[in-house]
């Protein structure tokens, strides 16, 4: 079931899954995608033993969209402060952006045991970043069909199969009043914050390093246009404990390239760490 989380700029979907008593897992999803593109994982974490946290960001899918266009790094930290409540929180798994945030809620205060990374580095390949924008900012008209929409993905994302049935893009469009079909974000996230954002990040990131007994993994899809080998080297020179799991065959949506890769490896680095069941029993 969604519930919908009130905090002081409006209403976030929220999905729980797995035991209650269960170590807490939050998943983030990237800027452009919603809470399903968790789906698979939330499952597998939730069928392990896990207590899943898995919601859809400011701006996006059924969540709100910010009043005053504010999208920043700050907010989305707070934001993920009201989804936990008081509740301890044994990882965060955050994928571009949703791993930006995921960083900056620890450099404010955030205490996770485990944090997972999916393709975000403080210092990413400025032109991968640029792409995604580029994107997202593609068709400010909206689309005549899902077929429409199915082509701009395959487009931006040539080496994954174009799926023969483009219903499943259905929950990332919105139809509006104009009678075409719209990505479901708020284009207000893609204002000109970007140089303000990235320092953030840089002098977040650097705080990782102070945290005592943080355990942080880099899930890095080998194809990805946005995090590239100098990244991963730059960033552990700030994070000298930083662990990375390549995965062959993906790009940047490395969950949605190679879902079973990654399940499997969060899984194992999780399990690893804090076995599900550890909680429970208690």
């Amino acid at each position: 079931m969604t519930e919908r989380v009130q905090t002081r700029d409006g209403e976030l979907a929220l999905d729980r899954l797995g035991p209650e008593t269960a170590p807490v897992v939050v998943l983030l999803h990237g800027g452009g995608q919603t809470r399903y593109s968790w789906s698979g994982a939330a499952e597998q974490l939730a069928a392990n033993g896990y207590h899943v946290l898995n919601f859809d960001a400011r701006g996006h899918g059924e969540s709100a969209w910010a009043s005053d266009g504010c999208y920043t790094l700050d907010a989305r930290a707070e934001d993920l402060r009201a989804i936990l409540g008081d509740a301890p929180v044994y990882a965060l798994i955050g994928a571009s952006l949703g791993g930006a945030t995921a960083i900056h809620a620890v450099a404010l205060g955030l205490r996770p045991q485990a944090l997972v990374l999916v393709d975000v580095v403080p210092n990413a390949e400025r032109a991968g970043i640029e792409r995604i924008r580029r994107f997202m900012l593609s068709a400010p008209d909206g689309f005549a069909s899902l077929d429409e929409a199915a082509d701009a993905v395959a487009a931006y994302n040539p080496e994954r199969p174009r799926p023969r049935d483009p219903e499943g893009l259905r929950r990332n469009l919105r139809l509006r009043d104009d009678g075409r079909l719209h990505w479901h974000w708020d284009p207000a996230i893609l204002g000109d914050e970007k140089a303000t954002m990235r320092s953030v990040l840089a002098a977040s990131s650097r705080r990782l390093a102070e945290v005592a007994d943080l355990r942080t993994l880099l899930v890095r899809g080998l194809r990805s246009d946005v995090v590239s080998d100098a990244s991963v080297a730059a960033f552990r020179e700030m994070l000298p404990s930083l662990e990375v799991f390549n995965v062959a065959g993906a790009g940047h949506m490395v969950a949605g390239d190679r879902n079973d890769a990654f399940n499997t490896a969060v899984r194992a680095y999780l399990e690893k760490h804090m076995p599900p069941l550890a909680r429970v029993a208690l």
